[in-house]
C-alpha cells in the first residue's frame, strides 16, 4: 500500500514539474516578443527603440513598425554594432542599376543677339561736312529710304557744275551728259535730287544721305557683343551717337552701321560638361523669358571655338527669323536634343551627392552602407553612372531616407 502511494506521489510531482516548464517557456516567448517590437520615426527610420518614446532627433512621437516581428535572428549582432555613419539598418525600397540608351535633353540658358549678317554698314560716298543730322541716339529705329543725315560735299558741287556746263554749252553730247549724270548717281545724289539740279539750272549745296537697311542704328564699328553688352547697360542706350552736325568725314569711312531687329540669333552658353554631348546641328527648343509663348524651334548653327571675354562657356548660336520682336540682350532657357546616350544609369532619387563626393547605398547583410559612385549626364530623373557600381548591385531607391541634417556619411570605397 506505501509502495502504491509513493509511485502515485511521483507521478503527481513529475506532472506539477511539466506544467511550471511549459507556464516559464510561454513567459519567456512573451518576453522575447516583447522585448523584440520596435518602435521607429515616421521621419528617421534608422531610429529602433524597444519601448513607446519621443524620436531623439526631431523629437516626434514614435511608432510601432506593422511589419512582421522582428527576432535576433534576422540581424547579426555584428551589423548592430556597426557605426551608424557607416551601416544604416533600415527596410527601404531597393533598386537597380540599368544599362540602356536615353535621350538626353541638356539644358542650357543664353541670351539674344543681332544676327551680325543681317548688319549693313553706311558708308561716305565722298568727303564733305556735315550739315544736318537726322540721327541721334543709339539704337533708334531707321527704316530703308528714311533720310539720315544732309552733307556739304566740294566734289559733290563740282560734278554738278560740270552737269549743268555740258547741258548748256554741249547739248548734243548725250553719252557726256549720261555720263555726268551717272557721276552724281554714283557719289551718293538721289534721282529726284539730279532732277531739280538740272530744272534749277543751279547746284545743290547739301545733298541729304539716306539708309539703304531697316533696323537699329549703332555707331560705326561697333561690334554685336559690345552691342549685345550694351542693351544691358541703361546709360548706354541713351548715349548719343559719336558724329556730330559740323563734322568733316572722309570718302569710304564708315558712318552708321545698321543692325536688322528681325534678324537675330540665340547665343546659348555651353559649359564644359555638356560640351561634349552638344555638336552642330542638334535640335533645340527654345523659350523666352519675355514671352514664353513665342517659342523658338532651330539648330545649332555653329560652336564658336574660342571663350568670349570674362566667360568660360563656349557659346553656341542659332539663328532666327524674329518675327516677335523679342529684345535684344534678353535672357532665354533652351533644351538641346543630342540624341540618344547609352551607359549605365540609376534613378536620381537612389544618388546622394556630398558637395565634393556623390554616393549610393549598397543593400548589404539586413542594411545599407554608403558607397562612392562617380556620376556624369543628368536627364530627366536618370542619372549615368560612370564607376562605382555594377549592374547586379542593389541600391536604396530613396537615398535621401537614410540620412538627416545632423548626419555624417562614411563612404565605402
Amino acid at each position: 500500500m506505501k509502495k502504491a502511494f509513493g509511485k502515485y506521489a511521483l507521478f503527481m510531482i513529475l506532472i506539477l514539474l511539466i506544467a511550471a516548464c511549459n507556464t516559464w517557456k510561454d513567459k519567456s516567448t512573451n518576453a522575447a516578443t516583447v522585448a523584440t517590437e520596435v518602435y521607429t520615426c515616421p521621419m528617421h527610420p534608422q531610429i529602433h527603440e524597444h519601448h513607446p518614446g519621443n524620436c531623439p532627433i526631431c523629437g516626434m512621437k514614435l511608432v510601432k513598425k506593422t511589419s512582421n516581428t522582428v527576432t535576433a535572428n534576422n540581424i547579426e549582432l555584428e551589423s548592430l554594432l556597426k557605426p551608424t555613419n557607416e551601416f544604416v539598418i533600415t527596410s527601404l525600397p531597393v533598386t537597380t542599376s540599368q544599362q540602356k540608351s536615353i535621350t538626353v535633353p541638356v539644358k542650357v540658358y543664353g541670351t539674344l543677339e543681332y544676327d551680325t549678317r543681317a548688319a549693313g554698314s553706311i558708308s561716305a560716298r565722298v568727303s564733305g561736312r556735315i550739315e544736318k543730322l537726322y540721327l541721334r541716339y543709339r539704337y533708334e529705329k531707321v527704316s530703308a529710304g528714311e533720310k539720315i543725315m544732309d552733307i556739304y560735299s566740294p566734289e559733290l558741287v563740282t560734278a554738278q557744275q560740270n552737269l549743268l556746263f555740258l547741258l548748256k554749252s554741249d547739248a548734243d553730247n548725250i553719252s557726256f551728259i549720261k555720263a555726268a549724270k551717272q557721276k552724281l548717281l554714283l557719289l551718293g545724289m538721289s534721282q529726284a535730287e539730279l532732277n531739280e539740279v538740272i530744272k534749277k539750272d543751279e547746284p545743290l549745296y547739301k545733298v541729304s544721305v539716306y539708309s539703304n537697311y531697316s533696323g537699329h542704328v549703332h555707331d560705326a564699328g561697333m561690334s554685336n557683343d559690345i552691342a549685345a553688352n550694351e542693351m544691358n547697360n541703361d546709360a548706354a542706350v541713351t548715349q548719343p551717337l559719336l558724329l556730330k552736325e559740323g563734322m568733316y568725314v572722309q570718302k569710304g569711312q564708315a558712318l552708321f552701321m545698321i543692325m536688322n531687329h528681325h534678324q537675330a540669333r540665340a547665343a546659348l552658353q555651353i559649359f564644359p560638361n555638356q560640351q561634349m554631348l552638344i555638336k552642330k546641328g542638334d535640335a533645340v527648343h527654345i523659350i523666352p523669358e519675355t514671352d514664353t509663348t513665342a517659342v523658338i524651334d532651330g539648330k545649332i548653327d555653329f560652336i564658336e571655338p574660342f571663350f568670349r571675354p570674362n566667360s568660360k562657356t563656349l557659346t553656341a548660336r542659332v539663328y532666327f527669323h524674329n518675327m516677335n520682336m523679342l529684345p535684344i540682350g534678353s535672357h532665354v532657357t533652351a533644351d538641346v536634343y543630342s540624341g540618344n546616350i547609352k551607359g549605365l544609369w540609376l534613378p536620381a532619387s537612389a544618388v546622394l551627392s556630398l558637395g565634393a563626393n556623390e554616393v549610393a547605398f549598397i543593400k548589404e547583410d539586413g542594411g545599407f552602407v554608403a558607397h562612392k559612385i562617380t556620376t556624369g549626364i543628368r536627364a530627366d530623373n536618370n542619372v549615368q553612372i560612370l564607376s562605382g557600381l555594377n549592374v547586379t548591385d542593389t541600391v536604396a531607391e530613396n537615398a535621401h531616407y537614410l540620412i538627416d541634417s545632423q548626419s555624417f556619411i562614411k563612404i565605402s570605397n
